[in-house]
């Protein structure tokens, strides 16, 4: 189970981490970051951002937390068209990442 609060966080935000998972918005919030991967395949999380209008921290939460469920994978880094750094992609389960020849093992 993934940790909605650092052990060194505050009171606080282990109280708000708790409601949002007892609101529900955690798990809605896990949804759509799910389906936008899943609409908007390889792009970085600033990327993702950016076409989903996730805001960029609650999807930078929930894809950790997709990957730990398997609704989403972590893809090859490459330069972010965004933020211009090397950054994760994320892809939906169901893509198969193929290695370029002579790569595979």
């Amino acid at each position: 189970m993934h940790a909605h609060a650092r052990n060194s966080d505050p009171i606080t935000s282990h109280l708000a981490a708790e409601e949002n998972v007892v609101s529900g918005r955690n798990a809605a919030q896990q949804d759509l970051t799910a389906k936008a991967v899943e609409r908007y395949p390889g792009l970085t999380s600033l990327e993702l951002s950016k076409r989903s209008r996730i805001d960029r921290y609650t999807l930078a939460r929930r894809l950790s937390e997709c990957e730990e469920s398997g609704l989403v994978k972590r893809g090859p880094t490459r330069r972010c068209s965004v933020s211009n750094r090397t950054a994760l992609t994320w892809w939906p389960p169901s893509y198969c990442l193929q290695l370029p020849l002579g790569l595979a093992a």
